[in-house]
């Protein structure tokens, strides 16, 4: 049988966690960066955590992390 494949966009977007999780890189922060104000793009410069509905689908796509 041949080994499982990753998802090689997923192996960019997310990082696993000590305890099992994934962070995550928070979207809107590529541009159109003037209307928005220095606190909001401070923000989204941070990462945060996948939400609990998602972690399975993106275990299943990161199978060997």
């Amino acid at each position: 049988m041949s080994k499982t494949k990753t998802n090689r966009g997923a192996a960019k977007r997310f990082r696993k966690t000590g305890k099992g999780g994934f962070n995550r890189s928070q979207s809107h922060i590529n541009h159109i960066l003037t209307k928005k104000t220095s606190t909001r793009k401070r923000h989204l410069g941070s990462t945060e955590q996948v939400a609990d509905a998602d972690v399975k689908s993106v275990r299943r796509m990161l199978p060997y992390s």
